[in-house]
């Protein structure tokens, strides 16, 4: 339901549906080609390709000339979500199972629910605040779960969670940029603006080409079309025309796909501690989404 209490649009629905899969398919690839490719090549790479990808998507597609504000917010928002949060999230999976990394990164429709009341003036009820504390109390089970068996997985766990953060913090200087500029426009730029964050990592990312096997730079490719080029497009549609943190909610449903992929392909699944801890952030991110009962 959207924030008026009218249904939504079946494109926005479809699109909402389309952006939750590829992205729940991005946590498993990542965790494929990651084996060959370092975080910074691996995020590099998917942001050549999905910045190629959009630009053909956007060939032939209405262009407004952005102010000087919202240049500056494409900038940000490009270079938190598609730069900082491709390489965090690379960083994570390479010592983390992909449904820990999603259960960690599902606590974004929070920060986003957040930081929409605070910034965006979307309102923060005392629900949310509740939600906040408990899934916060899950990352922290998580964590520790995770930092008994190994420093290196408590490293992947603060990766996770930073990927979260610039997730959410990408989601918000995106939202205001798109009440006047065309998806196409704004996820391009901010494609472009994510590549270039990442340049410092071309020397690995040449290096990992030269010796990975064809499968895992598929998967590269992969991710810069699918997960990027047609996820984010469908994302900045249906953000286009919903409150941020109601569609942020949405995608509490990745992390249990990317668990039953993860077991599937890899025969990875999360620790028990780290699947209840996964359930309280769930658990939060639903408790945000109440509404006080009209007496």
């Amino acid at each position: 339901m959207s924030s008026g209490g009218s249904r939504l649009e079946p494109l926005v629905i479809a699109a909402i549906v389309t952006t939750l899969l590829s992205w729940a398919s991005a946590f498993i690839v990542i965790r494929g080609s990651g084996a060959d490719f370092s975080a910074g090549g691996l995020a590099l790479g998917r942001m050549l390709v999905g910045s190629a990808a959009l630009g053909v998507l956007c060939v032939g597609k209405r262009w407004i000339r952005p102010t000087r504000r919202e240049v500056l917010m494409i900038l940000a928002f490009g270079a938190l979500w598609f730069g900082a949060y491709n390489v965090l999230l690379g960083l994570a999976e390479q010592t983390l199972d992909a449904g820990t990394t999603a259960l960690i990164v599902g606590i974004g429709p929070i920060l986003i629910a957040l930081g929409g009341g605070l910034i965006l003036r979307e309102g923060i009820s005392r629900w949310l605040v509740i939600g906040t504390s408990v899934a916060f109390a899950g990352v922290v089970l998580i964590g520790i779960s995770n930092g008994v068996r190994g420093f290196h997985l408590l490293v992947g766990v603060v990766a996770a969670v930073l990927a979260a953060l610039t997730y959410a913090a990408g989601v918000l200087f995106q939202k205001p940029v798109l009440r006047r500029l065309p998806v196409s426009e704004v996820t391009f730029l901010g494609a472009l603006a994510g590549a270039a964050v990442c340049l410092p990592f071309a020397g690995p990312l040449i290096s990992d080409v030269a010796t990975a096997p064809i499968a895992s730079t598929l998967g590269v490719v992969y991710l810069g079309v699918v997960p990027t080029a047609i996820a984010f497009t469908t994302w900045g549609y249906a953000l286009s025309r919903m409150p941020a943190g109601q569609l942020g909610v949405t995608t509490y449903l990745v992390p249990p796909l990317v668990i039953l992929a993860g077991l599937v392909v890899f025969q990875e699944v999360p620790t028990v501690t780290a699947i209840i801890g996964g359930v309280l952030c769930l658990v939060g991110v639903g408790l945000s989404r109440r509404r006080p009962s009209l007496s």
